[in-house]
């Protein structure tokens, strides 16, 4: 009977008096105070296991046996949170009363792991151990910080932990016996499925925190408290002082996780967008028309949700009921065979935190960012959006450099932005002329996208599901599922033949040859050569001297040649 009882406690700290359970709390501080608040005897305080032993990697075992002998370390953070959610586990955080550099340092000697101080001012040290399978685990060694709540001075556990951001990411595994410490009942949020912040103060002194939060949320499908709610929208006045990295870190996250789009509208409910995306405000109430039924802005979120559907029903695991839908039968069906290779393209990385993946769905959120700014009405009343393909990619170039992203980064985003318009209007052309895109069209349209054209082609897909939604006609998404299935096969199957013919001549044939100075004229030449193999009119370096030749008869009318003499 006394055992069933004490099942009841798994996961807390029990005091108990004579055998029976008088008090329990989330450390063994707050049951023993909980206890002698009511008795004046000294109880036994004991934490309950839970029933099923949490799963960790292997590492921490091996992290377990190589830590000195007496010293206390704890397992904290998303690493706890997802062991008792029963989700994979990527890297691990641990935290100690200090010397934590140090004790990294030696974990890494005893793992023959990669090792490097995080930041020597906090005493945090980093820890990169590669897996079996290739794969890392990256392992941070911090520490204690903050006051201890039940002296009010000095570091502790405790006081770590109520110095985090939510109550979810505020459990601490014991290494020495596994027994769990959770002072802010975090536990019990994440069994209630709520997000808490860890204290009244928790999103104004980071308020990075917010960005954080709304991840979480969509993330676990969590409820974010109102409290905690109404703390983040006090706190979005300060986001302006977060530096440009750690916002750029946490929008990034948002956008490789669950649900972009729900996560972009509370944060424009919670005031965030004006702070940190302010250029996006401007789309609210912005009318198109038909076929667009929404107005920008909420057209943008909607090309956010069907970029995410669109990519799961083309993921490289096939999911039957991704494909459910008619019109996601019919993608997959045109282009499901791309699956793999459309996967292993979004999944490469430009820069190691960020993914293909989640510079798409940041490009499909500026790709009409210019559109209050372009609205044109003509004298027939028919209002126009002319070039703001073009402008909007000069406005994402501006805010990707505001948020710190690289230069290769940037530029892919422009490219997708600029070239977002491009496949509508083939897919208009043929449904209105049954004609498809010509080889010349596919090689030009490689040209200028690069590698980017295939995040155009899934932008294009998204865009079109939103523009329309249930009144999209058939025979258009159809189009528009041929073309792109044209242009993937181009890419992945005949590059050499339709993208990147081989190389027949180099600039110094051709001055060589025709008796050309070094100049712009050499690369158009070039050009003209390498559009002319990728539409099957050149083969040989024969053939390609002789079109060299042809096209410089053509050129006005020589007096821009120059010749060497």
């Amino acid at each position: 009977m006394a055992g069933r009882e004490d099942d009841s406690y798994a996961g807390r700290w029990i005091a108990r008096l004579r055998g029976r359970v008088v008090a329990q709390g989330g450390t063994p501080e707050q049951a023993r105070r909980a206890a002698q608040s009511r008795f004046k005897e000294t109880p036994e305080v004991v934490f309950m296991p839970n029933p099923y032993p949490l799963v960790f990697p292997p590492i921490l075992d091996s992290v377990r046996e190589a830590l000195p002998d007496g010293l206390s370390v704890y397992l904290v953070g998303g690493a706890v949170r997802d062991a008792l959610l029963g989700r994979p586990i990527h890297d691990l955080d641990f935290v100690l009363g200090g010397d934590a550099i140090k004790v990294a340092r030696r974990i890494a000697d005893t793992l023959h792991a990669d090792f490097y101080p995080l930041d020597t001012e906090r005493d945090t040290g980093r820890v990169i151990a590669t897996n079996a399978d290739g794969t890392r685990m990256l392992m941070d060694f911090a520490s204690f910080r903050g006051a201890d709540p039940s002296t009010g001075s000095g570091q502790g556990l405790e006081s770590d932990l109520t110095g985090r951001d939510f109550t979810l990411n505020a459990i601490a595994l014991d290494l020495k016996d596994n027994s769990l410490h959770d002072p802010l009942n975090g536990a019990m949020d994440l069994k209630e499925k709520r997000l808490r912040q860890c204290s009244p103060n928790a999103m104004k002194e980071d308020p990075v925190r917010i960005l954080r939060g709304v991840r979480l949320a969509a993330n676990f499908g969590f409820h974010i408290l109102p409290e905690t709610r109404a703390a983040m929208k006090a706190a979005a006045g300060r986001l302006g002082k977060v530096s440009p990295e750690r916002l750029r870190d946490e929008l990034f996250r948002i956008f490789n996780g669950p649900q972009p789009a729900t996560c972009l509208r509370a944060l424009d409910l919670l005031g965030v967008l004006d702070q940190v995306l302010p250029e996006l405000c401007l789309l609210k109430g912005v009318e198109q028309i038909p076929p667009h039924i929404h107005d920008v802005w909420e057209h943008t979120l909607s090309v956010l949700n069907h970029l995410e559907e669109l990519l799961t029903a083309l993921a490289p695991t096939y999911n039957p009921a991704a494909a459910e839908d008619l019109l996601n039968g019919l993608l997959v069906l045109r282009i499901g065979r791309y699956r793999q290779q459309i996967g292993e393209t979004l999944s490469m990385h430009i820069t190691a935190d960020r993914s293909l993946r989640s510079l798409l769905f940041m490009a499909a959120l500026y790709h009409d960012v210019a559109k209050p700014q372009s609205k044109k009405v003509d004298e027939a009343g028919q209002m126009h959006f002319w070039e703001h393909d073009q402008q909007g990619a000069e406005i994402l170039e501006k805010r990707a450099r505001a948020l710190a992203l690289s230069n290769d980064e940037i530029q892919r985003l422009a490219i997708i932005v600029r070239n977002h318009m491009r496949i509508h209007f083939h897919t208009n052309r043929l449904v209105r002329d049954s004609k498809p895109p010509s080889r010349r069209a596919i090689y030009r349209f490689f040209r200028d996208t690069g590698p980017a054209g295939v995040d155009v082609c899934i932008l294009t897909l998204a865009d079109l599901r939103a523009t329309y939604e249930q009144t999209l006609p058939q025979e258009t998404w159809a189009a528009a599922l041929d073309i792109v299935r044209t242009l993937l096969e181009a890419w992945y199957e005949k590059k050499k033949e339709q993208v990147s013919p081989p190389i027949l001549l180099d600039g110094n044939d051709i001055m060589r040859e025709l008796a050309l100075q070094p100049g712009p004229l050499i690369g158009k030449l070039l050009e003209a050569v390498r559009e002319a193999q990728a539409v099957g009119e050149v083969s040989t370096r024969e053939q390609a001297m002789e079109w060299a030749r042809g096209r410089l008869k053509e050129d006005e009318d020589g007096k821009s040649v120059k010749r060497k003499t």
